[in-house]
């Protein structure tokens, strides 16, 4: 049975591969998508003024917190380059944007209400709020990376210069995954993200095989199964679902009666996707900026304030049992933000359907919310765990260069499983 089907898979693999490449519009939509990762790339070598490379490196290599912020960089953070911020004051814009939805009455009219031209406008507020926010983020990395003598004495000049710098990076990265996302195939930002942390493994795993020993061998080998296997539960979870079955009321026409068609209402186990990892992550950081700002402006407590944060942070235990907390929290905030029982009961209504044994209206809400209610709290604590996978697994063995990173692999899997569907979407559409 088995030698019967993995030939069919593979001649099936093939047979897309040859599609995909054989279509002139699909084949220029991967070429321009190779094209734009192979720009951001180069940018992404291109390092700021005055940088130390050395003090760089130990920097990073002290501080778990701000590895793990250079995975939404794209990795230019690491290296400190003209895109260093990436695409992260552009995802923190929308997020802002979308939690704009509960509080103002126009946001959440634009986004779910006024169709394409209110989504376009919504991602016009967007980039427009995209620059205040890197300039902010500018200044805190720059004058927080002063102070730990990374970078060298900036006066006023060539702060401002660098700011200006950094900002204009993450805008036009912006724009790049923009581009990316209606020229080439799948969600632009995401495939830099993604580019970003597959450009960071070889250098990793060459640092990891470096840095081993006899004594923790192991440690490695337990680590490389413990990869695997979260591998695998990344791609099965993100795929998992519960299905929720749909009936249609039977329609007549004249003489004549049609029976109801049957089908079912799938809602994923990973709703938020990884939203809320970016939330945790942003709210982990304000402090430490705010306080490196503050430090910069010579403000008495803030140098001490900051000293126990950073300590904090490095603490893999307390740091993780924080994160872990922040990721489950902001799962179900983000769920409920995006994912309205009330608004999908009252469209199923309107369209004859209903779910069979459940009355229409408010009873179907009700239920739509308890089913979802129940399987957050899965994908929440599935999410938290991810996360703070690498703290556990270095508190637990005291080695640092260890490169696994749930949250890169959660990313990196989602992200690879979202343009592989884009482009079996693509084949298949020009083979029917």
């Amino acid at each position: 049975m088995v030698s019967k089907v993995e030939p069919s898979m593979l001649n099936s693999f093939i047979h897309k591969l040859k599609l995909a490449f054989g279509a002139s519009e699909i084949r220029s939509r991967i070429f321009f998508l190779i094209g734009a990762l192979a720009l951001f790339r180069l940018l992404a070598s291109i390092p700021i003024p005055g940088v130390d490379k050395n003090a760089l490196a130990a920097f990073f290599a002290n501080n778990q917190f701000f590895g793990l912020l250079n995975i939404f960089s794209g990795g230019g953070l690491s290296s400190l380059s003209i895109v260093m911020l990436g695409v992260g004051p552009y995802i923190t814009a929308s997020i802002i944007m979308q939690l704009g939805t509960i509080i103002f009455p126009q946001v959440k009219q634009a986004y779910f209400e006024e169709g394409e031209a209110g989504r376009a406008k919504f991602i016009e507020w967007s980039r427009l709020l995209t620059i205040p926010i890197a300039v902010l983020q500018g200044i805190g990395f720059l004058l927080l990376l002063e102070s730990q003598g990374v970078i060298a004495h900036l006066g006023t000049i060539e702060l401002i210069a660098n700011i200006a710098l950094v900002a204009a990076g993450s805008m036009l990265l912006m724009w790049l995954g923009e581009l990316v996302t209606e020229f080439g195939i799948g969600n632009g930002v995401s495939l830099i993200i993604l580019a970003g942390i597959l450009a960071s493994v070889p250098s990793s795993i060459s640092q990891t095989i470096f840095a081993a020993s006899a004594a923790n061998i192991p440690a490695y080998v337990a680590f490389t199964a413990l990869a695997l296997a979260m591998i695998y539960a990344v791609v099965v979870v993100s795929d998992a679902e519960r299905s929720i079955p749909i009936a249609y009321a039977r329609a007549v026409r004249g003489a004549a009666m049609s029976q109801g068609a049957a089908t079912y209402l799938p809602i994923r186990l990973l709703q938020a996707g990884v939203i809320p990892i970016i939330f945790a992550l942003s709210l982990l950081l304000l402090p430490q900026m705010a306080l490196s700002m503050l430090g910069a402006l010579k403000i008495s407590f803030a140098s001490s304030a900051a000293l126990w944060y950073s300590a904090f942070l490095s603490n893999p235990w307390q740091y993780g049992a924080a994160y872990f907390l922040l990721v489950v929290l902001f799962t179900y905030f983000y769920t409920a933000v995006t994912f309205e029982p009330h608004r999908v009961a009252e469209n199923l209504q309107k369209t004859g359907a209903f779910v069979p044994g459940v009355r229409p209206g408010r009873e179907t809400e009700e239920y739509i919310g308890k089913v979802v209610n129940r399987i957050t709290l899965p994908g929440a604590c599935f999410l938290g765990l991810i996360a703070v996978m690498p703290s556990v697994i270095q508190g637990l063995t005291g080695v640092t260069t260890l490169v696994l990173g749930g949250t890169a692999l959660l990313i990196a899997v989602q992200v690879a499983l979202d343009l592989a569907h884009k482009i079996d979407a693509q084949v298949s559409l020009r083979e029917y």
